[in-house]
């Protein structure tokens, strides 16, 4: 097997919280560990330079050790989750499902952190030289240079973020169900296409960018956040919360959900009907109405009213079918 592009990567240093788990012919797959959960990174070879990872992390922060200075372009879509990242200047960005991310690596390393404590993607790497001379040989017809695509969207070293690409996103969406056969031979077709389109595609036409957030914003808001759902019992206005962090409550609502991808009261909701889930099948003895007041309602309709919105079903329902 030629190993060229692993040799590369490891090189370069995945990082300390790294490890290989499982190796077989162009295929690899890699372990990352932290206090708060693991991620799973499989990795295909698929041209000498260029590969194929699928990304599952189910964690709620880690530490990237990764910075490849021979990437020359990196290509990302999240197909499910959030992941926020800090660029060199202090301010974060979020990518949620649909996202595509065009980047050199360049400022990859640091900290990252999941604010859904999931995320799941495809990367698409290409490593300089390598990536160039093999894609010169395997697709001559490609008359294309991975330097221009990546100086077209990432001036300066700078990620480009864009969801509004139909056709790129139906190149990722048949990468994600890829044949149990000939799987090697699907990847390269679709590595072609995408760059393809990638060279074809103007970056004027996508100028509507991700925001970025002073990390001070995200820190307020994540501390919020561990207010809310380590106190289940009590209810939190928008207006509650302004005042005691300190932050004009326009302000927080942007934030919030910049960080976890719906409005406050909807994420509260939402996390309170799925704790009292929970509840409700792995504690028998607890009634509705004891539920009711642990998820901070007086009213214990009010709360099935809450709950039939949020699980598709009434607190009985559920336990009821869960139980059989």
């Amino acid at each position: 097997m030629n190993t060229d592009i692993f040799e590369a990567l490891d090189k370069a240093g995945f990082g300390s919280n790294v490890h290989e788990v499982a190796a077989q012919g162009e295929c690899r797959v890699l372990r990352l560990e932290d206090e708060t959960g693991e991620g799973f990174m499989t990795m295909y070879r698929v041209f000498d330079g260029v590969y194929l990872m699928y990304n599952d992390f189910h964690l709620r922060k880690c530490v990237s050790e990764y910075q490849n200075a021979e990437t020359v372009l990196c290509v990302d879509h999240c197909r499910e989750g959030r992941i926020e990242h800090e660029n060199p200047e202090g301010c974060r960005y979020y990518m949620e499902a649909g996202d595509i991310r065009i980047d050199t690596r360049v400022h990859h390393a640091g900290r990252v952190s999941l604010p859904l404590s999931h995320y799941h993607g495809i990367s698409l790497g290409f490593i300089k030289g390598a990536a160039d001379e093999s894609l010169k040989n395997e697709l001559p017809f490609l008359s294309l240079s991975l330097e221009s695509i990546a100086g077209k969207f990432c001036p300066d070293s700078k990620e480009f973020l864009l969801r509004d690409c139909e056709q790129l996103q139906t190149v990722f969406s048949q990468l994600y169900h890829p044949p149990k056969t000939n799987k090697l031979e699907f990847f390269k077709v679709k590595t072609a296409e995408l760059l393809l389109l990638l060279s074809e595609t103007d970056a004027r036409s996508h100028t509507k960018q991700r925001q970025y957030f002073p990390a001070k914003q995200t820190d307020k808001i994540k501390q919020m956040h561990e207010l809310m759902t380590g106190s289940l019992d009590r209810s939190f206005t928008v207006e509650q919360l302004s005042e005691r962090f300190d932050m004009p409550q326009a302000t927080l609502r942007k934030v919030f959900r910049a960080v976890y991808g719906v409005p406050v009261y909807q994420y509260i909701k939402n996390y309170k009907m799925n704790a009292a889930a929970s509840l409700l099948i792995s504690d028998p003895t607890l009634t509705v109405s004891d539920i009711a007041q642990r998820m901070g309602y007086d009213n214990a309709s009010k709360f099935s009213a809450a709950f039939r919105d949020v699980m598709g079903s009434s607190p009985q329902e559920y336990r009821t079918k869960e139980e059989t």
